[in-house]
């Protein structure tokens, strides 16, 4: 397998600068033992002007065969035994070898030149040979360009026939690679194609394990969340391991929001996990002698849902959004809620949630009802399919509106659940709040709050879309003027509509409250 990176000087950096960058002496031929042959650098051409460096990996047939008997490995390594392309054409094993080879490179790292790493320089890649199967997907040239195109890349790929002595025979699978680009890091280059030679390939030379995903991210960084063919490299990257790529898919997702939100992906992660802790008390009533402390707006909240759904008469609920697992705590504590699967993207809430419920200590029986399981909801996920609820706690306003439509798909119209549970703040009670300014909303993660007008028109359209009915209710103390804290939106699939929504609580006069409990809590 052979591969040049070529590039050109300036008079701020000449061309044997690549050297620097690739950790390599432009004047030594040098050697490094891979775990399929062994790889060697050298330079064809080494000027101030132009500089071109050359990896070129000569594969032991005899190894190759040895491993690739392991579950996993790509078919072609079997193919004939000791006669395959493996040895020639481009794939895995390269990209491996460029990992071994140029690891520091890929790093970013140049302690000779400070600076230089982080300097994008012309570069012209070669590849003479490369594999580009389609499965289905489409591959030849037309797929090198929808995976390099995006980076920035100028594609050159031509199609090798056969046998040129006899173009009758037809079309190869494998093309010739020529990638050209004005202004590129050398390791964001070395990142991308440490990707994207298995991808293109469609195929591995080992077995993709879990780790798999860390790899991909890592190497990924930067620019694979912004990349229009994520879903693809994901995919092809992970030898379809459909458990892996969703997984992949999610990270990338909250990795994608965090940019968009100009804040580091963890941000994301603990955007629920790090909300303030709930308190299970209003605040006190004044006066000589205090009343007895009503049950907070989450705990009446929690009340609401879990009335709807013993209403609704589920057995198999799924908490989407679930947080830290308060309402899953309360549905526990019912024998008529059999199985509840609570789903959160954000795996510093999974985990809180399996602390709050002691899942480790509970008996067997009990804890068997549980599954907690990290997920996104804008995506369509098999696992949330045959519930007889679902329930969406405080989440839709923590989506951008934009993304609205597909956690609308993924839960009325892919998993289909006999009925829905939806809560949201009602904004036009926040002036109730003496401690929230004017304009503000309850926590710094939403989105978006809406008026009982808003969420109704909203609650409707969505049912109509998706074959359910809806009916609206208020939670907590209802004020004449404003309304409820809280507003729930109970839908059914295919049930006539209450012609007269039943409130779960009945107002009571309470005096105004004086914090929104610390931010929306769940």
């Amino acid at each position: 397998m052979f591969m040049s990176i070529s590039t050109t000087g300036s008079a701020e950096s000449p061309a044997t600068d690549l050297g620097f960058l690739l950790h390599k002496h432009p004047d030594r031929v040098q050697r490094f033992a891979t775990s399929h042959g062994e790889a060697h650098v050298f330079y064809p051409e080494a000027g101030d002007e132009l500089c071109t460096a050359a990896l070129l990996l000569d594969v032991d047939p005899i190894a190759l065969v040895r491993r690739g008997r392991g579950r996993g490995g790509s078919p072609d390594c079997a193919l004939a035994q000791y006669v395959n392309d493996r040895p020639y054409a481009t794939s895995s094993l390269l990209a491996v070898a460029l990992r071994t080879v140029f690891r520091s490179a890929m790093k970013g790292a140049c302690p000779a030149r400070p600076g230089l790493a982080d300097r994008p320089r012309p570069l012209r890649i070669t590849l003479p040979a490369v594999p580009a199967n389609g499965a289905g997907e489409g591959g030849g040239p037309a797929m090198a360009a929808r995976l390099f195109e995006p980076l920035g890349w100028r594609v050159e790929a031509a199609v090798i026939p056969l046998d040129e002595s006899f173009p009758e025979w037809g079309e190869s699978r494998y093309v010739r690679l020529v990638l050209v680009s004005d202004a590129v890091r050398l390791a964001d280059a070395l990142q991308q194609l440490y990707v994207l030679l298995p991808v293109l390939d469609g195929a591995k030379h080992y077995w993709v394990a879990p780790d798999e995903v860390d790899k991909l991210l890592a190497a990924g960084e930067g620019w694979l969340a912004a990349h229009p063919e994520r879903a693809l490299i994901t995919r092809r990257y992970l030898a379809r391991r459909w458990s892996l790529t969703r997984t992949a898919m999610e990270r990338l997702e909250l990795a994608r929001l965090a940019e968009a939100d100009d804040r580091e992906a963890e941000e994301i992660d603990n955007a629920v996990a790090d909300r303030p802790e709930e308190t299970e008390e209003t605040e006190e009533t004044t006066g000589p002698t205090a009343a007895p402390r009503p049950p907070s707006l989450a705990v009446q909240r929690r009340t609401a849902i879990v009335a709807a759904l013993r209403e609704v008469g589920a057995a198999r609920v799924a908490d989407l959004g679930c947080g830290q697992g308060e309402l899953i705590g309360a549905l526990l504590t019912d024998t008529r809620f059999t199985e509840v699967l609570g789903v959160d993207v954000s795996a510093r809430a999974l985990q809180a949630a399996s602390r709050r419920l002691r899942l480790d200590r509970l008996p067997e029986r009990q804890a068997a009802r549980v599954t907690l399981a990290q997920g996104a909801l804008t995506y369509t996920d098999a696992r949330l399919k045959g519930f007889d609820a679902a329930v969406l706690c405080e989440v839709i306003e923590h989506l951008d509106l934009p993304r609205l439509p597909a956690l609308e798909y993924a839960v009325f119209g892919a998993a289909r659940p006999g009925a829905v549970v939806v809560t949201t703040p009602n904004v036009e009670y926040n002036v109730r709040w003496e401690s929230l300014p004017a304009g503000v909303v309850r926590h710094a993660d939403h989105r978006f709050e809406w008026s009982r007008a808003e969420f109704r028109t909203w609650a409707e359209r969505v049912a109509a879309s998706y074959g359910y009915t809806v009916v609206l209710r208020p939670v907590g103390p209802e004020d004449g003027e404003v309304g409820a804290p809280t507003q729930l939106a109970l839908f059914r699939l295919g049930t006539p509509t209450e012609s007269t929504p039943t409130p779960v609580h009945t107002p009571t006069p309470t005096p105004s409250p004086t914090t929104p409990e610390g931010g929306e809590p769940r």
